[in-house]
C-alpha cells in the first residue's frame, strides 16, 4: 500500500503523551506541513501559534472551558498533557477560513503520524477562545489583527495507544 494511505489508515487521536519534548526538526516539519496546505484562492490566511504544553495560557484556557461546560475536576486537560499545542487562527471575514484551517490541521496530524508522533485535533476550546475573553486570548496567543481561533492540535510522543476507528463504506458513502 502507498505510504500516504498507510499513514492515513494508522492515524488515531492520541489521548496520552510522554513528557518528551518535540525537537526543532519535528516542530519545523509540522509547521511546514500546515503551511503547505492548500487554501481557497491561495489566500494563505492561516496563522499557527506554537505553545509549550507548560505555558500558563493553556491553564487559563482550560479553566474557562471547564467553567463554560460546568466541568469540575476533570481527569485531564483539553490537550491531554501533550508537550506542544498548535493553535490555528485565520481571518475572521474570509468565508473559507474554517475549511482552510481544517485542511492545514489534518496535514499537520498526518505529518505527526508519519514522524512517529501522536496528535489530537481539538475544537473543544472554541467557545472559550471566541467568547468574552476573545481579544485577551488573541493577544496572548499572538493572533494577527482580524484573526480568530479556528482549531488546535496537540502533538507529542505517544504514551497511550488505541486502534484507529472502524468505519462502514456502505453507511458513509453514496456512489452516483
Amino acid at each position: 500500500m502507498n505510504q500516504v494511505l498507510e499513514t492515513i489508515e494508522q492515524r488515531y487521536s492520541v489521548r496520552g503523551y510522554s513528557e518528551e519534548k518535540l525537537t526543532e526538526e519535528e516542530l519545523d516539519a509540522l509547521l511546514r506541513a500546515g503551511l503547505q496546505a492548500p487554501t481557497a484562492t491561495n489566500r494563505q490566511e492561516i496563522h499557527i501559534t506554537v505553545a509549550d504544553g507548560s505555558h500558563p495560557i493553556l491553564r487559563e484556557i482550560e479553566e474557562l472551558k471547564n467553567v463554560q461546560r460546568g466541568i469540575v475536576d476533570p481527569p485531564h486537560n483539553f490537550y491531554y498533557e501533550a508537550p506542544t499545542v498548535f493553535f490555528l487562527s485565520a481571518e475572521q471575514e474570509f468565508s473559507w477560513s474554517a475549511v482552510d484551517a481544517g485542511i492545514a490541521v489534518e496535514n499537520m496530524a498526518l505529518a505527526a503520524e508519519s514522524l512517529g508522533l501522536g496528535s489530537l485535533i481539538i475544537g473543544c476550546v472554541k467557545d472559550a477562545l471566541n467568547g468574552e475573553k476573545k481579544d485577551y486570548f488573541a493577544r496572548e496567543l499572538r493572533f494577527p489583527e482580524g484573526y480568530a481561533f479556528v482549531i488546535a492540535l496537540a502533538v507529542g510522543h505517544k504514551a497511550a495507544r488505541k486502534e484507529p476507528h472502524e468505519y462502514s463504506m456502505e453507511k458513509h458513502v453514496s456512489r452516483l
